[in-house]
């Protein structure tokens, strides 16, 4: 092995342990973070998920500089292939972050309503209905189809799309380094 083969070794490993990691950790955490509504986090996962996806992009260059253009054996092949399914999959999850944010910012700024006082009951019947506990109603949907329950209503229903997809396409781009790991070290 040539001195530039071993230089290129040595990048391609050092950006995948220092890429992949924090990469996967922060893909990984959003789900959670989405759960209990803390927008400034999961907007700091999705800059994390961005700078470090872009990043691994050095570990598919100095791959690519290692196999010197000998694409035949399928396990390389196999490889490749998988990171860029892996990169296709991270632009989902990216976009996923960014909109499950949004929604979250949008949701704390209009879940302050300003505080209105009790409506008293005009009747003895009211009185009894108020004390029995809250009639459970449901929102009723607007043309579109969509509730038009407010966001108290809604309670853990933000984001809740995103964050489904977000934690199953960051255990499948897990997965997905995990067999190119385990292809590089078997037959390399």
């Amino acid at each position: 092995m040539s001195t530039s083969d071993r230089i290129l070794l040595i990048l391609h490993i050092g950006f995948a342990i220092f890429t992949l990691g924090p990469l996967t950790a922060a893909t990984m955490s959003t789900p959670r973070y989405i759960r209990k509504r803390n927008a400034p986090v999961v907007r700091f996962l999705n800059w994390t998920t961005r700078v470090y996806g872009l990043a691994t992009l050095g570990i598919f260059l100095f791959g690519l500089g290692l196999a010197e253009g000998n694409f035949a054996q399928a396990w390389l092949t196999v490889s490749m292939t998988l990171f860029i399914v892996a990169l296709a999959l991270l632009l989902i999850i990216e976009r996923d972050q960014r909109k499950a944010a949004r929604l979250l910012e949008e949701a704390a700024a209009g879940a302050q309503p300003a505080p209105q006082p009790a409506p008293q009951p005009a009747t003895a019947a009211e009185a009894e209905t108020e004390k029995a506990g809250p009639a459970k109603t449901e929102p009723e949907p607007d043309a579109d189809g969509a509730s038009t329950a407010p966001a108290a209503v809604a309670g853990g229903e933000i984001a809740q799309v995103e964050r489904g997809r977000l934690a199953a396409l960051s255990g499948v781009v897990a997965l997905l380094w995990l067999v190119i790991l385990v292809l590089m070290v078997w037959n390399g």
